[in-house]
């Protein structure tokens, strides 16, 4: 029995909606993703054998626990089936995944659907900061601290800077990169606002500190968002490849992956990683374990990377976990423009978190999604030319959970 778990597409919803100012409960989020993803697929409701929800803090932003429920609510044909739901911080939709893969390659079901959702916007900025932290250890990082994250992830760019050095005009670079990129993609939530390198850079109220190095610009957005794709065994996916007139080939697959969870607190993560040449060996091992199971050698092998930019310290992070320069010299593929669209290494052709929008409990999926759209040749205006292999990086809390995918054909 083949354990080959294959891809079939999705869908996502529009990052730059509003859902509480639509007057609309997230079960319509995950209704249109869900939804929307059997249109385009061709794949009928009934044959929907198990479903995995991956949402980080509904109880928290929608008072509401048990998601993978909803998903039964979607359509007559789901009641009955097997679902749950995952919960990792902003890794929690790759977690999902993760899960759903699993059973495919054990042979308990051949079609399954995941869906990633989140909505932010039910609260202001600064108790959804708080809620934020829980994605921390909440009582020792965040408890009392206005936005918590940003202040971790600038502790992640000092440790860079006491390392390596780091400049903040590599920061910026990095922030333009991914507004540049999400001009061109019709879901991302800023694809309309106006950014330049300029911009990212300034230090004044225009450019506001947010916590240490971090400033508006170099942060992801607060963002209510649903994505949902189908993953399946070879068996099925023959079927189904069958009935749209296409080989087994040509349906893009998850050719490897790795996870690995490391210290709750960022202090004990650098603690550890001292000796290190890696800031967080831990998302470097996951990146690496993804290589190895692919039967990839190293980054040369990846045609694309849909990286978790929370921040752009965590973009700037992962160009050397992903072995695109050495550690401490990010840098010098910002500079080269290496991680652009026509670079020799894109990195967020949607735009990523900064660009895009950052559902937390969603992005694990839209990565995938948006990497089964590069290695299909149905980017449109994002599609990097020739990819065959792109990889994922999603990261829950500050480098705590990391999983990764590399999707081709």
């Amino acid at each position: 029995m083949s354990k080959d778990v294959y891809v079939l597409g999705g869908y996502q919803t529009d990052f730059a909606r509003n859902w509480t100012k639509e007057k609309k409960h997230f079960l319509a989020m995950m209704r249109e993703a869900v939804l929307g993803g059997l249109e385009r697929t061709g794949i009928e409701p009934s044959e929907i054998e198990v479903a995995h929800v991956g949402n980080f803090a509904a109880e928290l932003y929608c008072m509401q626990g048990h998601l993978g429920a909803f998903f039964v609510e979607i359509d007559p044909a789901f009641s009955g089936i097997p679902t749950g739901r995952h919960e990792a911080a902003c890794a929690s939709g790759s977690i999902a995944l993760l899960a759903a893969s699993a059973e495919i390659e054990a042979g308990r079901y051949d079609l399954a659907c995941v869906v990633g959702i989140e909505q932010m916007k039910t609260v202001n900025a600064a108790k959804g900061g708080d809620f934020l932290g829980t994605a921390a250890w909440y009582d020792r990082e965040a408890k009392g601290i206005d936005f918590p994250f940003p202040k971790l992830f600038g502790k992640l760019g000092d440790e860079y800077d006491k390392r390596y050095g780091l400049k903040d005009e590599y920061l910026a670079g990095i922030s333009t990169v991914n507004y540049a990129n999400a001009k061109h993609n019709p879901n991302a939530q800023t694809r309309t606002w106006y950014m330049n390198k300029g911009h990212a850079l300034c230090r004044n109220e225009h450019n506001a500190e947010v916590g240490g190095r971090i400033r508006i610009a170099d942060c992801s957005q607060v963002t209510d968002g649903a994505a949902a794709i189908f993953v399946a065994s070879a068996d099925y996916a023959k079927k189904w490849a069958a009935r749209r007139g296409v080989g087994l080939d040509d349906i893009p697959r998850i050719k490897g992956w790795g996870h690995h969870t490391a210290r709750l607190r960022f202090v004990d993560k650098v603690a550890e990683s001292k000796d290190d040449e890696y800031v967080l060996p831990h998302v470097r091992s996951t990146i690496t374990d993804a290589w190895e199971r692919a039967g990839i050698a190293d980054v040369a092998g990846i045609d694309a990377i849909e990286t978790h930019d929370c921040f752009t310290t965590s973009e700037y992070m992962a160009i050397d976990h992903f072995g695109i320069t050495k550690p401490g010299e990010s840098w010098k593929a910002v500079d080269e423009g290496w991680i652009e669209l026509g670079g020799k290494h894109p990195i967020n052709p949607s735009g990523g978190l900064i660009g895009a929008g950052h559902p937390v409990g969603c992005t694990g999926v839209r990565q995938v999604l948006d990497a089964h759209h590069q290695v299909k040749d149905s980017a449109g205006d994002l599609q990097v030319k020739g990819a065959k292999n792109v990889q994922t990086l999603n990261i829950g809390g500050s480098g705590t959970t990391s999983v990764s995918f590399i999707v081709g054909v």
